[in-house]
């Protein structure tokens, strides 16, 4: 057996994100993933980003800050390599690159932006497909603070993607227009009106949490009378009551509603009764592909 350490940083519009992973390789096997420590921090670039058009002095060396500390935790843990990337957030802010190349000189992370095609990409690298069954349709949903990425698969491939500027950072400071919203409803009815049987699957810091709220066992999908009745639930409770009675953190009580939206939003217009809550998202795509790629240099 062999033992080696990979690391994700994904740097998005509501968080940032340090996943440490251990992967366990026995000859003859698939390698096995398992969490060795999973950092956030807050630091809301979006709200940056998508209001003013660049990241403000005090996240820039928030940002500064966090890399440096994220640096030693991959030297304390023994990382073997790491992968960084920036999505919607660093995509739109005009100062971005010179961020990057800041935090290059002054912690040697190296933070790739993406784009939202390659951030499906990278996401489906995850353990998606092993999730799916082959004789269903799914339309799986990842949302974020700067956008939504929607990809339909049917029997195990991709059918289509697409990624939409609908994010609950955009939506808190109420950047996204009815058009938007259209775009959004017409592309998921055009894409799965033909699909039968099709389920949503669900990604991101809201979905899980919705899903923790519920008490389910892991492995069991929501309905959509439970996610609408959580909708209005949690729209009638105040920011405070969120944070003092379900214990949510701040950064976290004022995006679950807009996301639940989102979710909601998909399942009527996909026709899908059911969303399943993995524990998937970008970080842990991006460790499995680290791992790939790198297993295929080698050989």
């Amino acid at each position: 057996m062999k033992l080696k350490k990979v690391a994700a940083i994904d740097v998005g519009s509501n968080a940032v994100r340090l996943l440490i992973s251990n992967v366990v390789i026995n000859k003859g096997k698939k390698p096995t993933f398992t969490k060795n420590a999973m950092i956030r921090v807050p630091i809301r670039l979006g709200q940056d980003s998508f209001t003013v058009g660049e990241i403000s002095k005090r996240n820039r060396h928030r940002m500064i800050d966090a890399m440096k500390a994220f640096r030693l935790l991959l030297k304390i843990h023994n990382v073997d390599t790491y992968m960084a990337c920036g999505t919607s957030a660093l995509r739109e802010a005009n100062n971005s690159q010179k961020l990057v190349k800041k935090i290059k000189k002054e912690t040697g992370i190296k933070i790739d932006i993406i784009d939202g095609r390659r951030e499906a990409e990278i996401i489906a690298s995850s353990e998606l497909y092993d999730l799916m069954k082959p004789d269903k349709a799914y339309l799986y949903v990842d949302v974020g603070g700067g956008s939504t990425e929607l990809t339909v698969f049917s029997k195990g491939s991709i059918l289509t993607s697409k990624s939409f500027k609908i994010g609950t950072v955009r939506l808190l400071n109420k950047m996204v227009s009815e058009a938007v919203w259209s775009q959004l409803r017409l592309w998921i009815s055009k894409h799965t009106h033909a699909l039968e049987n099709l389920a949503v699957v669900g990604s991101g810091g809201n979905i899980n949490k919705l899903f923790k709220l519920s008490g389910k066992k892991y492995g069991t999908p929501l309905t959509y009378i439970y996610m609408n009745d959580q909708y209005e639930l949690l729209n009638k409770m105040s920011y405070d009551t969120m944070i003092s009675d379900l214990h949510l953190n701040p950064d976290r009580a004022d995006v679950i509603v807009p996301a639940t939206r989102i979710y909601l939003m998909a399942m009527k217009y996909s026709g899908a009764a059911h969303i399943h809550v993995p524990k998937i998202g970008l970080a842990d795509g991006m460790v499995k592909l680290l791992y790939k790629e790198k297993s295929t240099k080698k050989s």
